[in-house]
C-alpha cells in the first residue's frame, strides 16, 4: 500500500512536489525516463521488508539519477527514507557491505551534485546525511529489539520444555518406585510366605506390573508430546494407593476428615504423590509396620499426615527415612513448595511422620 501511495501521489498536482529535494538542480521537465525513476524510487517499498539490501540499492541509484538530472521534486523520493529503515535490519556481513556501499554512494552523490552546480552547502549535506544515518540506525534498533524478544521467547520455550521434562522425570520416579516396590515385596512374600498365599501374591504382582506399564506408556507418550488420555497416574485415587499398599502386606489405615472432595489439578497431584511416596518408603524401609494415612480437608488447604509406627525406626533408623530416602522426599518437598505448601519428614519418638500442608 505504501508503495502504491508513493507512486500515485507523485502524479497528483497537490502532492507531486512535496518530497525530498537534495540537489536543488531544477530545470528539466519530467519525461519518460523521469517517470521510470519515480516508479523505481517508490515501488520497491512494497518488497523492502523481504529484500532490504536490494531495494536500498535500486531506490538509491534511482534517487541519485533523479537528483543529478534535475527533475522536479517528487514525493516518491520519500521511498529512500522508508527502505533505509528496512535496510537497518540487515544482519551479519551484509550489514557491513550495505553500510559501506551507502556511505560511498552518498559521498559520490554529494561530490557529483556540487560539480553539477548544486547550491547545497557541506553543512546541508552533513545534516541530510545525519538524517539518513538516523533512519538506518532506527532500523537497526528495531531489529535488535526483535532479536532480543525472539531470544527471550526461545529461552522461555527451552525453560518450559526443561520444566516439563523434569516434571515427567519426577512422575517416572514416583510411579516406577511405587509399583516396583510393591512387586518386590509381593515377590518376597510369595517366596518365603505360606504356600496358600502365593497365588494371591502373584496376582498382585501381575496387577502392579500391568499398572506400571500403563503409567509408563502415558508418561513416555508425554515425552513425545502426546496428550494424556484415560488413565493418568497423577490423579490416582487415594483409596487405591492405600489398597495397593495393603495388598503388598503393609497394614495401612486411611482416615479422611472434613468435607472430602475430589483431588484435581496441581494440589491434587501433590497430595496424591505425598501419600504414594510415603507409603512406598514405609514398605521399603519398614515392611509390616502399622501405618496411618490422615487426610484432613479444610476450607483453604488439605493437610496430609502419614505416620509409620515403631518398626520404621528400628528397621531403617532416623537417617534412612529422614535423609536417605533421598530423591523421593526431596522431590516431594519441591512439589509441595511449588504450590505454596510445606512438607516435613522426620522421626518423632517411636514413629516416623511425613506431614504436608497443601493449599487447595
Amino acid at each position: 500500500m505504501a508503495a502504491v501511495l508513493l507512486v500515485a501521489l507523485a502524479f497528483v498536482p497537490a502532492t507531486a512536489h512535496q518530497g525530498v529535494d537534495l540537489g536543488e538542480l531544477h530545470g528539466r521537465a519530467l519525461d519518460g525516463f523521469g517517470v521510470a525513476l519515480i516508479v523505481a524510487q517508490g515501488a520497491p517499498v512494497a518488497v523492502a521488508r523481504r529484500w532490504p539490501g536490494t531495494c536500498l540499492a535500486v531506490v538509491g541509484v534511482a534517487f541519485c539519477l533523479y537528483q543529478l538530472l534535475g527533475y522536479p521534486t517528487t514525493v516518491a523520493a520519500l521511498g529512500l527514507l522508508v527502505v533505509l529503515v528496512h535496510a537497518g535490519a540487515v544482519q551479519g556481513r551484509r550489514l557491513r557491505v550495505v553500510v559501506a556501499s551507502a556511505v560511498s554512494t552518498y559521498v559520490a552523490l554529494a561530490l557529483a551534485l556540487s560539480a553539477a552546480g548544486s547550491p547545497v552547502t557541506v553543512t546541508d549535506y552533513a545534516v541530510f546525511g545525519t538524517l539518513l544515518a538516523a533512519l538506518f540506525l532506527a532500523g537497526t534498533w528495531v531489529r535488535t529489539r526483535a532479536d532480543a524478544t525472539d531470544a527471550r521467547r526461545r529461552r522461555a520455550e527451552r525453560e518450559a520444555v526443561g520444566a516439563e521434562r523434569a516434571r515427567i522425570a519426577r512422575e517416572l520416579h514416583d510411579v516406577v518406585t511405587h509399583h516396583v516396590t510393591a512387586i518386590v515385596v509381593q515377590a518376597e512374600a510369595a517366596r518365603y510366605g505360606p504356600a496358600d498365599r502365593a497365588g494371591a501374591g502373584l496376582e498382585t504382582i501381575a496387577e502392579e506390573g500391568r499398572a506400571a506399564l500403563a503409567d509408563l506408556r502415558v508418561l513416555l507418550g508425554a515425552l513425545d508430546g502426546e496428550p494424556r488420555t484415560l488413565h493418568d497416574p497423577a490423579t490416582t485415587d487415594l483409596r487405591s494407593i492405600v489398597d495397593r499398599a495393603v495388598a503388598a502386606g503393609q497394614p495401612v489405615e486411611l482416615v479422611e476428615r472434613g468435607d472430602a472432595r475430589p483431588l484435581a489439578g496441581a494440589p491434587g497431584l501433590v497430595v496424591t504423590r505425598v501419600v504414594q511416596e510415603s507409603l512406598t518408603n514405609a514398605i521399603k524401609h519398614a515392611p509390616g509396620a502399622p501405618t496411618r494415612v490422615l487426610v484432613a480437608y479444610e476450607a483453604d488447604r488439605v493437610a496430609v499426615e502419614v505416620v509409620t509406627e515403631g518398626a520404621v525406626v528400628r528397621a531403617a533408623g532416623p537417617a534412612a527415612l529422614g535423609k536417605g530416602a533421598g530423591r523421593g522426599l526431596i522431590g516431594l518437598r519441591e512439589r509441595v513448595a511449588l504450590v505454596g505448601g510445606e512438607l516435613t519428614a522426620e522421626p518423632r519418638g517411636s514413629v516416623f511422620v511425613v506431614s504436608a500442608q497443601v493449599p487447595a
